[in-house]
């Protein structure tokens, strides 16, 4: 058996019907699609998604990746994506990994390596070959679901291993970058976490470019560079992600759900909203109801 057949039994065991699951290890989800589905927005943390069977394909603004059991793709900061599952089906189900990437666990490594990181832009959204033992490693993260009792022990180890594999390939550069406190990647990660914190609030371009470490007009421009978005696209992304999900899981009316996430106005709020997402926002959630898509982040 092959390392991706290998961790496609172990997910497919742990996920019978289709959805995502999260796992009792802290950092690991599993997912399972038993068809393509429809372009999906969704906020992708930093993180390693490994496709053990089907393939995928993502979109941030103007770029499109695809990847498959023979690619894996490297998120390095929290990312508004666009996802569709393009192959799946019944019988050989879209099957998948994430592991959310520790960052203490990463610069401790890369502090005892003692290799300087690069000082260029890197892209914070990636796709590389897969190898056999990254596969292997990530086979036996999902295999200690079947021994709880081990977790504790076992997965912090595990996932350093994975880590190591990361930072030993041809992603290594990406995330020894992510790592340096002064490099770009690492200051626009802090202006996404700050927007993500309070994506229902105002924008102030200078609170944000303060504690990213940068000037407006240098914030501004590395961050559309790494996520090929403005600050306050990436806000609107959240907003009305997060106002679809009201309306999906809690059933909040659009008027509320709009208010709840920052917009003012009805009007802006349901034509922003179609916009991204196709339809308005009536619409969009009976769709959703009717079981037309899967609303998962892998």
């Amino acid at each position: 058996m092959s390392k991706h057949s290998e961790l496609a039994a172990h997910i497919a065991r742990h996920v019978t019907r289709t959805g995502m699951v999260d796992t009792a290890i802290t950092r690991l989800s599993l997912f399972r699609a038993d068809r393509p589905t429809k372009p999906l927005p969704a906020v992708y943390e930093a993180s390693l998604c490994l496709i053990a069977q089907g393939s995928k394909q993502v979109t941030l603004a103007d770029q499109s990746l695809a990847y498959d059991a023979e690619h894996y793709l490297l998120v390095s900061l929290d990312l508004p994506l666009i996802g569709v599952v393009t192959q799946a089906s019944s019988a050989a189900p879209y099957l998948c990994a994430k592991i959310d990437i520790d960052q203490v666990a990463l610069i401790d490594l890369i502090v005892e390596e003692g290799e300087r990181a690069p000082r260029a832009d890197l892209p914070a959204l990636a796709v590389y070959r897969s190898d056999d033992d990254l596969v292997d490693a990530a086979c036996r993260l999902v295999r200690l679901l079947d021994t709880p009792e081990s977790i504790p022990a076992l997965a912090p180890l595990i996932e350093r291993e994975i880590l190591y594999r990361l930072l030993t390939g041809p992603h290594g550069p990406t995330l020894r970058y992510m790592a340096v406190a002064d490099s770009h990647l690492n200051q626009v990660s802090r202006a996404t976490d700050t927007i993500r914190s309070a994506f229902d609030q105002r924008l102030r371009i200078d609170d944000i470019a303060a504690v990213a470490g940068m000037s407006p007009s240098s914030l501004h421009q590395h961050f559309k560079a790494i996520t090929r978005m403005t600050p306050l696209e990436y806000q609107k992304q959240l907003r009305l992600q997060e106002a679809r999900r009201l309306m999906l899981s809690e059933g909040v009316n659009a008027g509320s759900a709009g208010f709840a996430v920052g917009y003012e106005s009805p009007s802006q709020f349901s034509r922003e909203y179609s916009r991204l997402f196709g339809s308005p926002p009536r619409l969009d959630i009976m769709r959703l109801q009717g079981g037309d898509d899967i609303m998962t982040p892998l």
